[in-house]
């Protein structure tokens, strides 16, 4: 059973409403038979609840605009009465799955009232800049799809990575469905602009998704490599050159592994902070970058990798300082991380969630493979389950795989009977349970957890979405190496322009877009009349390049002989030119 079409909510919510007993028998010791109860019932109020989060017509979110989803109803103590674009490409994501499997006509009013929104947020003028400017790090939203202008941690560059992939998500199926004109004509021009953002920005500092930490973030860079990653494959399927999505892929990519800490051994969550770095972070991460068909690839950080399992391992192993998790050995109930202060520490629901979701990835991999391989950096984990766990590859034809996976179904179940435990009788899911009484805190409806529980038993079920292009994939030698030869050439033009019009740069190498006008690099015109962009081009290279107008569908090149320039090692450089005439 999966998430109910939309259609079906109404009657879902009114036999809700009927229900005197909580479906959940705390003392039953069947738990197969639990965990099931529990999904039938949480996974109707979870569905309810998301919409009833989502404007114009959700019945907490009276007022909220078309596609705008409200982190949760609270408006004090804490007041979360605001969209933020994480929150909502996470849960639009989720919206967008359900709906490549029901093809559900309201669901499909709801994206696409999203896809408005977010067109809208796209070009507002924020604190953190205009659309050209840096504005689309900006984090958090007012429901009336206006800029929120009060004091928060920004830029955060997640958020533009995991837009992208929701609407790459929907475009994908629009192109399965012989609709490829709408993708072409609305989907991709807001596509194109995220994928600018992180192939421009993915080596700048952000805060992290807890909004607490200004450094480099695990998570933002997984999700940002995936981005990439799916906008070249989208690009391709466009026929349009992107702006070569693949190299900074590439460097993300290896960039990703800096995060190791092999003394923990687990994924370090930020760069900075000044903590230990076990973070729910990297658990968020491993799930978002799960693509089955890349099995149990260490590189890329899938669920069932020996990195990503010993950081699971060094993950639930922080939290046994919480008072609800006395008297318990294996599975405990978790947090954002152990240091964690924010309304006194709390377990969190979606971080319960979370770690089901990477253990059931991890166990349809094993059985859709048909093996597991357990390292020495998975070991601990493993014999957890099985004491004589010793390295080496078990198939699925051997007593010791039928053991491991059948324990480690039981332990993630574990994790939704802890959900369950501390979730109220109606099927609310806030922002935390208390760490002493397990009383819900914090927010209230929290549209994250709701959404992290659907993904959880999703991921049970084996629905948990389709590849994105992970298998294969490696770090670059030259990434090993410690980088290659490029330096920074920063392009500044002098051009004035009427309202609309804007200045775009294209050349002979690939970081320029090969000459492709559709796909040019947009400048700024942020010291206006002089429009600059700042571009990581080959070190000892002659390269060769033109401006282009863009007017109202109108393109218009430089007139005359190629502007050239050589590269050099040591040191990064100018161009400055000047278009005096506009070509329209």
């Amino acid at each position: 059973m999966h998430l109910l079409p939309i259609g079906l909510q109404l009657l879902a919510l009114a036999l809700l409403s009927l229900q005197s007993q909580y479906p959940f028998d705390r003392g039953t010791c069947n738990v197969s038979v639990d965990v099931d109860k529990y999904i039938r019932f949480e996974r109707r109020v979870a569905t309810a609840a998301i919409v009833a989060n989502i404007g114009p017509q959700g019945a907490k979110a009276r007022g909220v605009k078309a596609g705008v989803v409200v982190a949760s109803p609270s408006k004090h103590e804490p007041d979360y009465f605001y969209s933020w674009t994480r929150d909502s490409s996470l849960v639009f994501k989720l919206l967008i799955d359900q709906h490549a499997l029901y093809n559900d006509a309201i669901l499909r009013q709801h994206i696409d009232n999203f896809i408005g929104a977010q067109a809208v947020i796209q070009n507002l003028a924020s604190p953190s800049g205009g659309l050209f400017t840096g504005g689309l790090g900006e984090p958090k939203f007012n429901v009336d799809l206006t800029a929120f202008h009060g004091p928060w941690g920004r830029p955060q560059r997640d958020g533009p990575a995991l837009r992208s992939t929701a609407m790459i998500t929907y475009a994908n199926w629009l192109i399965d469905n012989k609709n490829i004109t709408h993708v072409q004509s609305t989907l991709w021009p807001l596509i194109k602009l995220d994928l600018d953002y992180v192939a421009t920005n993915w080596n700048q500092t952000s805060f992290d998704l807890w909004e607490e930490v200004s450094s480099s973030s695990f998570f933002t860079a997984v999700v940002q490599h995936r981005a990439l990653r799916e906008g070249a494959n989208l690009a391709s399927k466009l026929q349009r050159v992107s702006y070569n999505y693949g190299k900074p892929a590439d460097n993300i990519l290896c960039f990703m592994q800096s995060f190791w800490n092999p003394s923990g051994p687990y994924m370090t969550a930020n760069t900075g902070g000044d903590r230990s770095g076990i973070d729910l972070n990297t658990v968020l991460a491993s799930i978002h970058t799960y693509d089955i068909a890349a099995g149990c690839d260490a590189i890329t950080f899938q669920p069932c990798s020996d990195r990503a399992i010993a950081n699971l391992f060094a993950y639930v192993k922080a939290f046994d300082m919480y008072k609800i998790n006395d008297g318990v050995e294996d599975y405990f109930s978790t947090g954002r991380y152990p240091e964690d202060v924010y309304y006194g520490g709390n377990p969190w629901y979606l971080a319960t969630f979370a770690v089901a979701e990477q253990l059931y990835d991890s166990l349809h991999v094993w059985n859709t493979e048909g093996f597991l391989q357990i390292t020495p950096l998975s070991l601990p984990f493993f014999r957890q389950f099985d004491p004589t766990a010793d390295p080496g590859c078990h198939f699925n034809t051997s007593r010791k795989f039928v053991t491991l996976t059948s324990r480690i179904l039981e332990y993630a179940d574990s994790y939704l009977l802890l959900a369950a435990r501390y979730t109220p009788q109606d099927g609310a899911l806030a922002e935390q349970y208390d760490r002493d009484t397990g009383t819900p805190v914090g927010a209230r409806d929290l549209t994250w957890s709701y959404a992290a529980a659907l993904t959880a038993f999703n991921a049970r079920d084996g629905t948990g979405g389709k590849s994105w292009g992970a298998k294969g994939l490696i770090v670059p030698d030259v990434c090993r190496r410690g980088g290659g030869p490029s330096v920074k050439v920063s392009f500044n033009v002098f051009a004035k322009t009427v309202h609309g019009e804007n200045i775009y740069i294209t050349g002979s190498s690939t970081e320029l877009t090969n000459w492709n006008p559709e796909d040019a690099l947009i400048l700024s015109p942020e010291y206006y009349p002089t429009w600059s962009i700042t571009i990581d081009l080959p070190a000892n290279s002659d390269i060769e390049y033109k401006y282009i107008r863009k007017h109202k569908g109108n393109v218009a090149w430089q007139s005359g002989l190629n502007n050239r320039m050589t590269t050099h090692t040591g040191g990064n450089a100018t161009r400055s030119d000047t278009w005096w005439r506009s070509e329209f």
